[in-house]
């Protein structure tokens, strides 16, 4: 049982570099950097519609790791080719930063009470 835990182990810290280490964002720059993202996600991240997820309160990590799959090719789905034309001129700086805007965004729609 030991040697199954240490092997479980062994593999999952070897994968962790395959993760991309993220910079530190900025949301202030980001809400800028985000202006094309409120087409489809909302100005602040809530999506009007349903078929466009909501960005708000996500966690910054998750948000950068998609993105990233995104302009990689890694990640599919319907809108796969418009999500990576629209991040293909976009850093990993600008990544962060825009990942930063949306997690500090409040969850949930706007003004809700």
């Amino acid at each position: 049982m030991l040697l199954r835990y240490s092997i479980a182990l062994s593999l999952f810290f070897t994968s962790l570099p395959l993760l991309a280490a993220m910079p530190v964002g900025n949301s202030d720059l980001g809400q800028n950097k985000a202006y094309s993202c409120q087409f489809c996600h909302g100005v602040s991240g809530y999506s009007e519609r349903d078929d466009y997820p909501h960005l708000n309160g996500q966690n910054a990590k998750y948000l950068f790791n998609a993105m990233q799959g995104y302009q990689q090719g890694e990640r599919g789905g319907v809108m796969a080719k418009m999500m990576q034309q629209q991040l293909s001129a976009l850093n990993d700086q600008d990544l962060a930063d825009i990942a930063a805007f949306y997690a500090v965004q409040k969850a949930g729609k706007p003004n809700a009470e």
